[in-house]
């Protein structure tokens, strides 16, 4: 029986699991810390690799879903935030050669994408956005079933387009990106300022580490300051998917992330922000917006599907060249 591992690498863990041809339920599955005293983390990702490769069954092929810019084509990752050393770093054929299986490269928002599309909220979807948003705003775009990728796989960067010119600074040091306006830390940020400012509001008693959690919490108990800005945040929000409706004219927007999470105080913003800013309701027909439903599978299973669709490219392409030496004899 043929398997195939999926592989999904983020700043503070690493997650490997080796799923069957046909099913989206692993065989065995693990994570660990990205960091620890045994080796870089390049190491402690292919020695995960090693101990969960199958002893008696094929694996045709690896997906790897990594944080940060990278060029899926290329299977160079450039900067991984928060793993120290990963710049420039010829992933894919690092792993090729340790294992000797094709490997194919992912962004981990592009691969969250794809794992809802194909096994999520997205499925019966053609054309869709997926956009998480948590500590910053991250998202993928699938149109026509497939992945928008870019000339250099550098597409789907929702969080980071401008909403507010000059607004507030971003985790990317630019200015003025929705991740700056609508994410969780940018809530927080805004109640923090406000509070500084005098403002009164029950939050005060969380002291200088109100989170985003914090704000949705009070928000829902009616706190003036924390309804505020949660509405701003969503407000946002809708402007961004307005701008994209006109970009992509999807079916169906797939938010996951813990401010998703945050209820009627974000989304009800949002969803009028959205209907207000789009050129016309023709946009608004047939659209849906989900939550999204794979939580941490997403980014694996989206792995998963990529490992499958290089193992499927790879076999057509044999028999392209089979048929083209019989041709040519």
């Amino acid at each position: 029986m043929g398997t195939y591992i999926a592989v999904d690498i983020g700043g503070t863990r690493i997650r490997v699991a080796v799923y069957p041809e046909t099913s989206i339920e692993p065989v065995q599955q693990k994570r660990i810390p990205t960091r620890g005293s045994n080796g870089t983390a390049l190491d402690r990702l292919q020695d995960l690799i090693a101990e969960l490769w199958p002893e008696n069954d094929e694996v045709f092929s690896i997906g790897v879903a990594a944080p940060g810019p990278l060029n899926p084509k290329a299977g160079i990752l450039y900067n991984a935030p928060n793993i120290p050393g990963w710049v420039n770093l010829p992933l894919r054929q690092v792993l090729q050669d340790r294992f000797e299986v094709p490997v194919a490269l992912g962004n981990d928002a592009n691969m969250a994408a794809l794992g809802e599309a194909r096994f999520g909220a997205g499925v019966g979807h053609h054309d869709l956005i997926y956009i998480t948003i948590s500590t910053g705003i991250g998202g993928g775009v699938i149109l026509d079933d497939r992945l928008v990728l870019g000339a250099n796989g550098l597409a789907g960067e929702l969080g980071h387009v401008t909403i507010v010119e000059d607004g507030p600074v971003c985790g990317c040091g630019k200015r003025g990106h929705l991740e700056a306006l609508a994410s969780g830390t940018a809530i927080a940020r805004y109640t923090i300022k406000q509070l500084e400012a005098g403002r009164p509001s029950s939050l005060k008693q969380v002291g200088p580490t109100v989170t985003a959690k914090d704000v949705a919490l009070a928000a829902a108990g009616g706190d003036e300051l924390a309804v505020e800005a949660m509405k701003r945040a969503g407000t946002f929000m809708g402007v961004a998917l307005a701008n994209y409706l006109h970009i992509f004219n999807p079916t169906m927007i797939i938010l996951g992330g813990g401010v998703s999470r945050c209820g009627p105080v974000y989304w009800e913003p949002m969803r009028a922000s959205m209907e207000a800013n789009v050129i016309s309701p023709e946009y608004l027909v047939g659209l849906e917006i989900k939550i999204a439903a794979l939580g941490d599978n997403a980014g694996l299973l989206g792995t998963l599907e990529l490992a499958r669709m290089l193992h499927a490219g790879q076999a057509i392409r044999m028999q392209q060249a089979e048929r083209q030496a019989v041709d040519d004899i």
